[in-house]
């Protein structure tokens, strides 16, 4: 299975000066970029709050991972049991012993937020809501969702179901990033089931043309949340809003948020993962020297018209010793913003080096006694 990078939590240096973020009204809100991970704005990003439906994307998320793993099909048919036709809250509709399929219950639980196609999917796909939601709180642990625990499939009410907005953003980047199969689902804009259509309540679906997801919850101890995502130029950002005090203050707050990420920050590639961006010297090996890189492409986000103020490092882990294997740690690119600390990441090598013969390791071996006498 595919390992998920957990987001890295990374704001901008004091010191640099850009745009003014917006004013919002919501409780917490996150605003982060895609391809960098890098937060740009945020309120109360890790205080514990109740996701009420954004908890559906979690279980979507593990409804998507057996469908990776083949353990179900989306023709597959889940019959509806007494408790899903039973679920309080929004709903889908559903009658018992209905069979749907996997890909009409998704449909119904996304589109329709259905706390009734929730229950119906998690009782398919575990055998009981109990024994999902088991799996979702070990798949929210592996995605690095410190602060996040569930007791349910749909968000309804409880002391002991919490999130924050950094593991919610977590969760969403998780989702795009690895079910791109599946994520369209997140801009359908209506569902019909039992002669019922509902619309989706992401009210920024159309009203944006680059906006393509995500969901919205909402109960009255929760508040009205929203988690919206778009697309402009080959470039993403997730917007996290909660606790909002209405459904159209939610979606305002979301639209800023989504606005503020265009509009203040580029997102520059630096570097190609498994690209060479130095060659390091290596000793007592069959190869005098090894090219390094990153294992993926690296991305910066910074204000508009800074990037020249960005400069690049690299600390090489010397000396390097034969044997060295691609993937190894061999030094830590380093990047300052007006000669200050802005990030670091590891360089890895990117091919392997195999062990010198007797001559040439003896013979650097009196080489490195001599630069160390001289130090």
């Amino acid at each position: 299975m595919m390992k998920f990078l957990v987001l890295l939590a990374l704001f901008f240096p004091s010191h640099l000066a850009f745009a003014q973020a917006p004013a919002l009204s919501s409780r917490s809100y996150l605003l982060v970029d895609f391809q960098s991970r890098q937060i740009l704005a945020a309120r109360n990003p890790d205080e514990r709050v109740e996701p009420a439906s954004l908890t559906k994307l979690l279980t979507a998320y593990v409804v998507f991972d057996a469908l990776r793993q083949k353990r179900i099909t989306l023709a597959q048919p889940f019959s509806v049991s007494e408790k899903a036709w039973h679920a309080p809250g929004s709903r889908m509709f559903l009658t018992v012993a209905e069979s749907l399929s996997v890909e009409e219950l998704l449909n119904g639980m996304i589109v329709q937020s259905g706390n009734d196609a929730a229950i119906t999917l998690a009782e398919g796909v575990a055998g009981s809501e109990e024994a999902f939601v088991d799996t979702m709180n070990r798949e929210a642990a592996r995605l690095g969702m410190k602060n996040s625990h569930f007791v349910n499939v749909t968000g309804l009410p409880n002391a002991q179901h919490y999130s924050t907005a950094s593991d919610l953003a977590t969760l969403s980047r998780a989702i795009i990033e690895e079910f791109p199969q599946y994520f369209p689902m997140y801009k359908v804009r209506e569902y019909r089931h039992n002669n019922i259509t509902q619309y989706n309540r992401n009210r920024l679906l159309g009203r944006d043309p680059f906006v393509d997801g995500l969901k919205t919850g909402y109960t009255e101890s929760a508040g009205f949340c929203m988690i919206a995502t778009a697309l402009r130029k080959e470039r993403r950002v997730i917007a996290v809003v909660l606790n909002s005090g209405s459904e159209n203050g939610r979606a305002v707050d979301a639209q800023k948020l989504l606005n503020y990420g265009f509009e203040a920050f580029d997102t520059i590639k630096l570097y190609a993962g498994g690209q060479p961006i130095h060659a390091l010297p290596v000793w007592k090996g069959n190869s005098n020297e090894l090219q390094a890189g990153l294992p993926n492409d690296y991305f910066v986000t910074l204000p508009k018209g800074y990037s020249e103020r960005l400069k690049a490092t690299m600390e090489s882990m010397q000396p390097l010793m034969a044997p060295i294997r691609a993937g190894d740690r061999v030094g830590t690119l380093k990047l300052t913003f007006d000669g200050k600390p802005f990030a670091e990441q590891n360089v890895i090598a990117l091919e392997n080096v195999g062990i010198a013969n007797l001559f040439i390791r003896s013979w650097h071996s009196l080489r490195l006694l001599a630069r160390s006498l001289s130090d």
